[in-house]
């Protein structure tokens, strides 16, 4: 019986707070109270930074999480087959190279997979596209020697699976220098940030909560506040300057940490050293494949002439 009643105080204590800043709040929303403690001005503003750090990462995390979905960039209006996905181009390539007939060929691409499906990229979709064009053409004419488009498309193959994987190795920069950065900012400190505000919010409305108490007594009698309620106001009074200051640190804190920037340049680095490597890549490829062209057409016009 003792455990209960025990049990029935602390929940007792525990519950009052809650309802008497319910019961304020719902006041003040009603307009049934005409006093309302302001908070700091400085304080307001950094509210108002808070929630527009808030809202910069919620925008920014909306759109710059597709690095997480490695299929971002691949074309939806195409369909691979399971062995379209088996082997890398590299792979292909060599098993092509050693194949003696068409028949060959065409197993080198109905090879079992060595390893997992391979990446669902643009730039891997488009090397997949261009290693089986060139055989289209290879096989069209087996005995005419080497095609100039087909030796092109299967080179530019070999490129694009190298720009792919490029973009992938920048994804994975971004997931873990960017992306893990800004929604530990989001989900963490800026959620210390909101928990601090609710806890000025709290005690700001059990402040008004005890002051309008005292007005009604004051109604009722004689307008004088005995010691009792006067400590109690002093003290709710102090909770809300206590929690004030509080929340105003950590809001600072979380306003001038140098993280969210750091994680911007990391994120820009990344893409930079992307664009960098596909344009190595495909700088190397473009005179290889302008020389076929010259050379294509050079023979074209002996053809023409003669």
């Amino acid at each position: 019986m003792d455990k209960v009643q025990a049990f029935g105080k602390n929940f007792t204590a525990s519950f009052s707070p809650f309802a008497t800043r319910t019961q304020q709040y719902v006041k003040e929303q009603f307009g049934q109270t005409e006093d309302k403690t302001e908070l700091p001005q400085d304080y307001i503003e950094l509210e108002k930074r808070i929630d527009a750090l808030k809202q910069v990462h919620q925008k920014l995390l909306q759109v710059t999480s597709q690095y997480s979905n490695e299929a971002y960039d691949y074309p939806p209006n195409i369909r691979e087959s399971f062995n379209d996905l088996g082997r890398t181009i590299t792979e292909k390539v060599h098993l092509l190279s050693s194949a003696t007939s068409p028949a060959e060929a065409q197993a080198a691409f109905t090879a079992p997979p060595s390893a997992k499906p391979q990446p669902k990229t643009f730039n891997h979709a488009i090397a997949r596209a261009s290693l089986a064009s060139s055989q289209v053409l290879q096989n069209t004419n087996p005995g005419a020697g080497e095609d100039p488009l087909s030796t092109a498309l299967e080179k530019y193959a070999l490129s694009s699976e190298k720009v792919g994987e490029a973009r992938l190795a920048q994804d994975q920069q971004i997931q873990s220098r960017f992306l893990a950065g800004w929604t530990t900012t989001l989900n963490t400190n800026l959620m210390f940030a909101t928990r601090a505000r609710k806890n000025v919010e709290n005690s700001r409305l059990m402040l008004d909560a005890k002051k309008a108490k005292q007005g009604d007594k004051a109604h009722q009698g004689d307008g004088t506040m005995d010691e009792e309620v006067r400590a109690e106001i002093e003290q709710a009074e102090d909770e809300f300057v206590n929690q004030t200051e509080e929340a105003a640190g950590v809001m600072k804190n979380v306003l001038d940490t140098p993280e969210p920037l750091r994680n911007l340049a990391d994120l820009i680095a990344a893409q930079v050293e992307f664009h960098k490597k596909a344009y190595e890549i495909l700088s190397e490829l473009a005179p290889v494949v302008d020389g076929l062209q010259v050379e294509q057409e050079a023979g074209y016009r002996k053809n023409r002439e003669s």
